[in-house]
């Protein structure tokens, strides 16, 4: 099995109080910090889904095209260095009339989330803003707070591939651009799949304690804006923890990597672990495996 580091964050109990409160809004790093081969093979690939990121959204490639996948997918294997972050917090809710500085509502307590989360499914809908504050972060976007209706905690969560995928691609990319065309389709694939088994330990965590999870949700759905990449680098301290740094325009590097909110509720509901079926644009999107 990989080797795992559990650390509290430094002046939590401070923080908090007192250590009942402490226990109650624990946040912990849990990432892998060394064995990396072995955390390799517990990522498991669905071929199709490389073909799908290829354009073959029905049926099998010509063999040529199938064992080209198969070899990219060893080399990444033997490249790749997976890591993850994730922290849990409580989320608290407010609701807005657009265009208002000053919210109509204030703070929502763990126990009037899930009475002003109904709010989402009514007729005000369209007359208010909802806005998310979790550790800090203030977040307008009905798409997450759909997706996140009768939660009081989420998981922030990171998680990347590391470099060598990039590397791979640059020196494909002069060498073989077929190859290269590849190795991106084949580690994007790569990223969702350890996204998934992260997703996985989140589940299982919270399932000990009689908690279902919802399915994770990525700056970039729907009206999540990619501008909250910023806080998640700030929150999950996310180039110290597990090397990834944010660029000008807000994209990560290394390039294959993944944040997410997951949020945690009482209320037993399917998790649909990958993005396409909780994707407002799935519909238009030409890799979508909605069509599929």
């Amino acid at each position: 099995m990989p080797v795992f580091c559990v650390k509290a964050e430094s002046g939590w109990l401070e923080r908090c109080g007192s250590a009942e409160r402490a226990k109650q809004r624990a946040v912990f790093i849990i990432y892998i910090c060394e064995n990396f081969p072995m955390a390799t093979d517990m990522i498991k690939i669905d071929n199709k889904e490389i073909y799908r990121y290829l354009g073959y959204r029905r049926g099998t490639p010509e063999p040529e095209v199938v064992r080209a996948v198969d070899s990219c997918v060893e080399e990444l294997r033997r490249e790749v260095t997976p890591r993850y972050v994730y922290r849990l917090y409580p989320v608290e809710s407010i609701f807005t009339v657009p265009g208002a500085e000053n919210p109509e509502a204030g703070f929502a307590g763990p126990e009037n989330i899930r009475r002003q989360g109904l709010l989402l499914s009514g007729r005000r809908e369209e007359k208010q803003i909802p806005l998310l504050c979790i550790a800090g972060m203030e977040i307008r976007s009905r798409s997450l707070s759909r997706n996140l209706r009768g939660c009081e905690n989420v998981y922030l969560m990171a998680a990347t591939l590391g470099i060598g995928p990039d590397r791979l691609i640059a020196r494909a990319s002069v060498t073989h651009m077929s190859r290269a065309v590849i190795l991106q389709a084949a580690s994007a694939a790569m990223i969702e799949a350890w996204c998934d088994e992260v997703n996985q330990r989140i589940i299982k965590e919270a399932a000990a304690q009689g908690l279902y999870c919802r399915p994770r949700f990525s700056p970039g759905y729907g009206d999540f804006r990619l501008e909250y990449q910023q806080d998640f680098a700030q929150i999950l301290r996310m180039q110290k923890e597990i090397g990834v740094s944010l660029t000008e325009s807000l994209l990560m590097m290394p390039s294959k990597s993944v944040t997410a909110v997951i949020g945690v509720t009482a209320q037993k509901q399917g998790c649909v672990l990958h993005g396409c079926e909780v994707c407002e644009k799935s519909s238009n999107c030409a890799f979508s495996r909605n069509g599929d």
